[in-house]
């Protein structure tokens, strides 16, 4: 098994990474078996966090109401990244939302990647689950914050770990990165006239202006200009 990678994880406000959002990114880089780096950072979505999303994250909207600029986070963990191999329990439903980012971002991010969900469905078929936190339940691997990214990125590489003390010599093949392959639908940049109205919008309800109102796409800015008529609905009726 590899010693060396960067294990991460994702919250989002949904399954769809082509309609929802990265609210927080978690991740350890291992260097020859240490953990010698952390990642953690809040990112602030174009939509309001559900009360579904934080009933299991435990991340609310006051949370990531002071995220950083988007752009500078997804920036500085791709930096984080380097060309290390990727460590992720399901790991192609985060690379996707992440790859969607970097691609907005003129990112590339091409990437080999291992994924634990992947190893415990091959040589865990005796247990009821394989999710993370019925893997590091069986394993007694404490995650006293799961549902939160970094402290899940922190129990994969865990987890990884055991799996390849167990399994390794008679599985080899399932230690091996693999390249991760997904290709973000082209979206469109909002238009001229979504971002005056939206500007107007704010202004009028006195809402903060998107940081990266000039990288936003027509969905987004579509759906940030819903986001703001809603919630000034909301306050007309209070």
């Amino acid at each position: 098994m590899i010693k060396t990678y960067v294990a991460f994880d994702l919250e989002t406000t949904g399954l769809s990474e082509e309609r929802d959002s990265i609210i927080e990114i978690g991740a350890v880089k291992v260097t020859d078996g240490k953990v010698t780096d952390r990642f953690m950072e809040f990112l602030k979505p174009a939509e309001e966090i559900s009360p579904m999303i934080t009933q299991i994250t435990g991340i609310t909207n006051e949370m990531v109401a002071h995220a950083r600029n988007t752009k500078e986070v997804i920036d500085d963990f791709m930096g984080f990244c380097g060309e290390e191999v990727l460590l992720g329990h399901n790991i192609l439903f985060d690379y996707k939302f992440m790859k969607r980012y970097a691609c907005k971002y003129q990112h590339s991010f091409e990437r080999r990647g291992i994924d634990t969900l992947k190893i415990a469905r091959k040589v865990h078929k005796d247990l009821e689950s394989r999710s993370l936190e019925a893997l590091c339940a069986h394993y007694q691997i404490k995650n006293d914050a799961a549902h939160r990214a970094y402290h899940d990125a922190l129990a994969t590489a865990k987890l990884y770990h055991c799996l390849g003390h167990y399994f390794e010599e008679k599985e080899p093949n399932l230690f091996v990165p693999e390249p991760l392959f997904y290709q973000p639908r082209k979206e469109q940049p909002a238009t001229e006239k979504q971002k005056r109205y939206l500007e107007k919008l704010c202004g009028w309800h006195r809402i903060t202006v998107p940081e990266d109102l000039e990288a936003m796409t027509r969905s987004e800015a579509s759906r940030f200009i819903d986001r703001v008529i809603a919630k000034s609905g909301r306050m007309d009726r209070e």
